[in-house]
């Protein structure tokens, strides 16, 4: 399975959960600029529990643009050791498009997102807000119609399996995840797993309180 590789820019977007990263398919690199010298608790409990597969880099010293400098080059570093990797930047900044778009005629694959939740594996409606966040090159583009569709059916295929479960429904989130994965079949991948499990929580079909799942009804 291909690793994603997720650059969070924390000068420019300061997150607060890392709960959709959790599946072993995702690394963590956290940047953080000099004046970042105070975290949320929770953010560095969600670094803690990813072990090895969460980085903190530091930048001592400030400068224009000096933390966007630092991921591009860790960007080629990962793209250089893992040429089947994807790579995941999250940032506001429209700066780093050009460098992206560069990637993509190299075949190496990039996006930008402006945070963890928009990322094209996890949002399931196609937006525009960044060039960076178009198809995988390699891949054979589907029109945003048909592939809202294909993303309903199994949301919807899910969504009935949990109703009629009733009292039995999975009550964690590993269960619920091992659920979706069992209902989808052996051979749906860990991008529909976590595109699903996204939705249902967005929709509001479930609430996640730590690893405890609840149900709307």
């Amino acid at each position: 399975m291909r690793t994603n590789y997720v650059f969070i820019d924390y000068e420019n977007v300061q997150i607060k959960s890392l709960d959709l990263l959790a599946t072993a398919e995702f690394k963590v690199l956290l940047f953080l600029g000099p004046n970042n010298t105070k975290l949320p608790v929770e953010l560095v409990i969600a670094m803690q529990n990813l072990g090895d597969r969460a980085k903190y880099i530091t930048l001592d010293t400030p400068g224009n643009n000096a933390l966007d400098f630092h991921i591009a080059f860790y960007l080629g570093n990962v793209a250089a050791s893992d040429p089947t990797a994807f790579l995941h930047i999250i940032s506001k900044d429209t700066g780093f498009d050009s460098l992206i778009q560069h990637l993509k005629i190299k075949k190496i694959f990039c996006v930008r997102s402006k945070s963890i939740e928009t990322m094209p594996c996890f949002n399931t409606t196609k937006t525009t807000q960044s060039i960076s966040e178009s198809e995988e090159p390699t891949t054979k583009k589907i029109t945003p119609q048909k592939k809202a569709t294909q993303s309903e059916i199994m949301i919807k295929t899910v969504l009935d399996d949990l109703n009629n479960r009733g009292e039995s429904r999975p009550r964690t989130v590993k269960t619920l995840r091992s659920t979706i994965k069992a209902k989808l079949g052996k051979l749906t991948t860990e991008q529909s797993v976590n595109l699903v499990f996204n939705a249902l929580i967005k929709k509001k079909h479930v609430e996640m309180n730590g690893d405890v799942i609840s149900y709307a009804s």
